[in-house]
Order: structure tokens, then C-alpha cells, then sequence
């Protein structure tokens, strides 16, 4: 047992948890909406704003075990039935106090396609890069309105560039995974066009303007990436057959 409460500030306890594995020599980064809230650092423009429920994380698969027992020392109650079914891939804990609940994603971050995190743990401090983030979100076929607040806010927030940046989303990242998977690239640039358009919805003209341009810098850089072979097979196929899958719901 610990007498130690979760912090009520969401995004103070995600940096305490991430200073905490720091401590103990093993990298954990924070994603989802509260990560993108942590890069703003300052106020966002009032249609961005929004409160987050949950805290997300990801993990190393070496550190499971260091990530259970820390959680546990930090105040937090592990769901054990779904842990020990699921746990290397991802774990869940609550946060009972602030009725919060924690997801961490073990190695990858999997909804409609599969996101490989394993090597992309230490490139920035505390979150994963702006890039990494962007395709969390992206990655999700049927975005709702947080999904698409959260990727507005972060291509207000961060400017294309070609490498990996805490303040920057690295293009070649974005190639990559996308040249090497048709239904990573079809689900991407569908949703190009969703952010696009609810810029336009929620921001000031020229506030729109940036996220736009930036939407289209990716769009061109997506487009101009290398193929895979079996990009190129798959593309053959087309929409005929579905490219994604639909995450299950974990019920609270």
C-alpha cells in the first residue's frame, strides 16, 4: 500500500509519473490529449481548450514490470483481470481519487492501425515528438470531435520540419509509416482533409490558414514518399477491401 494520492492537476501527475520512471531509469512518455496540452505550455486560442479525463503512456516491453510497480507505489489501483490478459501490450490503472483512469501502451499504439513505439521513447523529453502524436490521432478512422480539437491544436502548435523536434513534427517520420503501409496512408490522408476542414470550422481565418498550409506541407510529403512493395500490392486492391480495423471499447 502507499498513502501517496495522484495529483489532481491531470497534466502535473503526467510529468510526475514521467520524472518518476526517470528516476528509476527507464523512460516513459505521455501521449494523447494531455500530451499536446504539455507542448502548448501556454494558454491555446479558447476553441482549442478542453479538460482531459485520462492520462495515456507508453512504454518500453523490457519496462512492464518497473511500469506495474511504479503505478502501484504512485497511488494507483491496476486492473488486474484486463492487465494479466493484455498486459503486454497495454495496461490499465485507475486513479480513484481524481476518478481518472490511465492506459499504457506497451511497445505500440494500436487502434484502427498499429503504431511501432518500441525505438521513439528518448528522442524528446516527457511526450512522444509532435510526430508521433499527430499519428495516434490520425490512425483513428472514426475521429470524434476531442480527436480532431487535439489535431487542429497540434498543427497550430507545430511547424513541418525534417527532423525529430519537441516543438516540430518530423516529416520523415510521417514518410516512413505511411510509404510503408497502403491502409496507414489512405487513413492519413482521409483524415488530412477532416483537420482541414474543422480548422476552417473552429479557428480565425488566419489561425485556420496555419494549420491549413502545414496539412498541406504533409499531404505533399506523404505523397512523395517511397512505396513499399507491398504499399504498391495493396494499393492495387484499393478501398474493395478494408485497410483498418475498429478498436474494441474498454469499458471504464
Amino acid at each position: 500500500m502507499t498513502d501517496r494520492q495522484p495529483l489532481a492537476g491531470i497534466e502535473n501527475e503526467a510529468l510526475h509519473v514521467v520524472d518518476a520512471a526517470r528516476a528509476e531509469g527507464f523512460p516513459v512518455r505521455i501521449l494523447g490529449g494531455v500530451a499536446i496540452a504539455i507542448l502548448a505550455g501556454n494558454p491555446l486560442p479558447e476553441p482549442l481548450r478542453r479538460t482531459y479525463a485520462d492520462i495515456d503512456f507508453a512504454i518500453r516491453p523490457v519496462d512492464g514490470g518497473r511500469a506495474r510497480s511504479l503505478l502501484t507505489a504512485l497511488g494507483y489501483e491496476a486492473d488486474r483481470g484486463f492487465n494479466s490478459l493484455h498486459g503486454s501490450r497495454r495496461l490499465l490503472f485507475y486513479d480513484t481519487v481524481n476518478s481518472r483512469r490511465v492506459d499504457v501502451f506497451v511497445g505500440v499504439f494500436k487502434m484502427c492501425h498499429e503504431l511501432d513505439l518500441r525505438d521513439r521513447l528518448e528522442l524528446v523529453p516527457n511526450t512522444l515528438t509532435p510526430a508521433d502524436l499527430l499519428l495516434t490521432k490520425l490512425q483513428i478512422v472514426e475521429l470524434n470531435q476531442k480527436d480532431l480539437l487535439d489535431l487542429v491544436t497540434l498543427l497550430y502548435l507545430c511547424a513541418t520540419a525534417g527532423d525529430p523536434g519537441v516543438d516540430t513534427i518530423d516529416l520523415a517520420r510521417l514518410q516512413h509509416v505511411t510509404g510503408a503501409d497502403w491502409g496507414w496512408h489512405t487513413t492519413v490522408a482521409d483524415n488530412l482533409d477532416r483537420v482541414a476542414t474543422a480548422a476552417g470550422q473552429v479557428l480565425t481565418e488566419g489561425d485556420a490558414t496555419i494549420v491549413q498550409s502545414r496539412v498541406q506541407e504533409i499531404r505533399i510529403a506523404i505523397e512523395r514518399a517511397p512505396k513499399s512493395l507491398g504499399w504498391k500490392v495493396r494499393a492495387r486492391v484499393g478501398r474493395r477491401m478494408q485497410w483498418y480495423e475498429l478498436p474494441e471499447e474498454v469499458a471504464q
